[in-house]
This record gives C-alpha cells, structure tokens and sequence, in this order.
C-alpha cells in the first residue's frame, strides 16, 4: 500500500477538505461525521468508517485508530489543527506499514517518557519489553508467529504490577497478529495511545492536567516524526 495511492492530487483534496473545515470551525471533538461537522477522522473522510482511510487514502487503519485517539486528547486548539498537520506529514507514495510499529516501540520504550519508566517492579519492565521485542522483530521483517503474540498478551495479563504493564499488555493483545480480526488490530492504535496515559497518569501527574496534556502532545510529535520519516517506495 502507498500512501495517498502514490497520486499527489488524492493527497491535495484531502488536505484542502481538512482546512477548509478548520476554517470554518468544524473541526470538533466527541462525534465523527454529523451536519458537516466532525472530529480528525470525520472531517478527513466524512464517515465513521476507518477503513477508508486505506480504500481513499492508501494509509492503514491503524494510524486513523491512532490519529482519532490522539486527536481526542489534544488541547482544543492544537486538535483543530491535527487533522491538517497528520496530512500533510506523509509524503505521497509512502510505506506506512511499520510506523504503528516503530510508534509503539517509542511510546513504550522511550527512556525519558515510555511507559517503561512507570513500570515499579522488575516484572513489569520485562513485560513491556516482550511486548517492544516483538515489534521490534517485525520492523526487522521477521514474521511473528499468532502464538508468539498470545503468550506475550498471557505474560502481561498475568504482571498487574501496575498500569504501565497492563497498558503493555493491551498494545500486544491486539497487535495484529490474526488477520481475521483487522479491526481489534486497528484498534490496538487508539488502545496502545490510551494506555501510554494510564501509564503516566500512574506516575504522580500534576492536579492540573498539565502533565497529561505535554505526554499527548508528545505521543502526537511522535507520531509524526514517524509519518515523516516512512521511507516512499
């Protein structure tokens, strides 16, 4: 799959779509499509459905799971623009196959704000990492086998440790790993992002929520770091 179906034109509507309903404050949070108003995946598609994204756009449903989540926690101000920037960050003709993987590893990892630093006990961390392991050998291309995936989802499930372990546990619970079941794959985007919260909420966030807020913003610069980086084939 190449992004935008390698067609700069498809990229250019689509873009024009999303800013011209941010002009006119359409852009909002809480419903998808409804009266011409709508949230990131709803102003972009005009429907609910994520799987257009790859039928109109050539980008995989998981990052439509995962822009729609982050859009959702984002300031007002920056969600209105995050459908825009989301856009125009991919370059047309990309392969966006490992960036869900490459974002996860990041999210989970990151030494300074991963989920690993939540993690309170030696069980955890390695349950997170089983977890980054495991996308890890997909990005090298190494086929990770269905059976691999559910004992690391049972590893997790059994370290409740903490949250940051559960959150671990979710990303790979539904990594994808069974083709017959897309959508819980897709879904594993949106999971994977609110788990990463749950995991610094665990960690003594300040009582005004503006700790949250920075580890949204920071999963979104993520992001698109990623989305930029996603070589064009």
């Amino acid at each position: 799959m190449q992004a935008f179906h390698n067609n700069p034109a498809i990229k250019e509507e689509y873009l024009a779509r999303v800013r011209a309903h941010a002009a006119a404050d359409e852009i909002i949070k809480g419903r998808y499509w409804e009266g011409g108003r709508g949230c990131a995946v709803g102003c972009t598609i005009h429907s609910s459905n994520h799987l257009d994204y790859e039928n109109l756009l050539g980008i995989p449903m998981q990052l439509a799971y995962l822009e729609d989540s982050l859009f959702e926690h984002l300031p007002v101000t920056k969600a209105k623009l995050w459908p825009e920037l989301f856009l125009d960050s991919i370059n047309v003709g990309a392969d966006l196959s490992l960036v869900f993987s490459k974002f996860i590893i990041r999210v989970l990892g990151n030494s300074e704000r991963g989920c690993i630093i939540h993690a309170k006990t030696p069980g955890s961390e390695a349950a997170i990492n089983s977890v980054i392991n495991l996308y890890k050998r997909k990005i090298e291309g190494d086929v990770v086998r269905a059976e691999e995936w559910d004992l690391v989802r049972d590893y997790v499930a059994d370290t409740t440790a903490n949250v940051a372990a559960r959150a671990a546990g979710d990303a790979a619970a539904h990594a994808g790993a069974h083709a017959a079941y897309a959508a819980y794959a897709a879904r594993a985007a949106a999971r994977a992002a609110v788990g990463a919260y749950a995991a610094a909420r665990d960690a003594d966030f300040d009582s005004d929520c503006s700790s949250r807020v920075l580890h949204f913003e920071w999963m979104s610069d993520v992001l698109i770091e990623e989305l930029k980086n996603a070589s064009v084939s």
